[in-house]
């Protein structure tokens, strides 16, 4: 039998897309638009695209918020795809300052303006970018496990995450010469800035190590 992941829908997602990639990695993809949905989950997919302040909003109108943080609690895996990392952290920055999930301590903030050198950068940063490890460890034990450092992943975002422990940081990136926060991971709960299910055979690889996990949750 495969595995279920619900994918959180509140509005702000591509959501077809997620769950066309991740049934083509072995999972069976379910949406969740209500508490109770959220709350029998095995296995959760926080997506999202668009500003951290209107994410945030819409998850609290839509009464999602607690039962996320209930559920991450639990042990379930929950990866956050994109605006769904983000809003994992505490705070955000984007149109104000507003509270996050904070099932990982650090903030949202804007990406630099100019790179090391002085120049202006394009932000939103858009393309493909590689991925490299930011710890001794690597990417073991993670959904990068089978991702090898420089593969490239797709990105679109103007803001980054700023872990406050670097222990939960996985991977960073580099853009106009810094480093710039690409992954992070803290027990069950995973975040990817980039967006695996438009990354190619690297992200339907990291995709394939997320149902992994969904097929046996650790549950507290």
């Amino acid at each position: 039998m495969r595995p279920v992941v619900t994918i959180i829908d509140y509005g702000r997602g591509n959501l077809l897309s997620v769950r066309r990639a991740l049934e083509s990695c072995g999972a069976e993809a379910v949406f969740a638009a209500g508490p109770d949905s959220i709350r029998k989950a095995a296995a959760l997919v926080l997506p999202g695209v668009g500003s951290f302040a209107d994410g945030m909003a819409r998850l609290r109108a839509d009464g999602l918020e607690q039962p996320i943080r209930e559920r991450a609690a639990a042990g379930v895996p929950l990866l956050g795809i994109c605006l769904g990392m983000q809003m994992l952290f505490d705070t955000g920055y984007e149109d104000g300052e507003t509270p996050g999930l904070g099932l990982i301590p650090g903030t949202v903030e804007p990406l630099p303006r100019q790179d090391v050198d002085g120049k202006p950068l394009r932000v939103p940063h858009v393309g493909w970018s590689g991925l490299v490890p930011a710890g001794p460890n690597g990417f073991a034990n993670s959904v990068l496990a089978d991702v090898q450092p420089g593969e490239e992943v797709y990105f679109v975002h103007g803001f980054a995450a700023v872990p406050a422990c670097e222990t939960d940081r996985l991977a960073d990136t580099l853009y106009g010469g810094r480093r710039v926060c690409a992954a992070v991971c803290r027990g069950n709960v995973t975040g990817v800035q980039f967006h695996p299910e438009k990354s190619a055979e690297t992200g339907l690889g990291i995709l394939r190590a997320f149902v992994r996990q969904a097929e046996a949750p650790v549950l507290k």
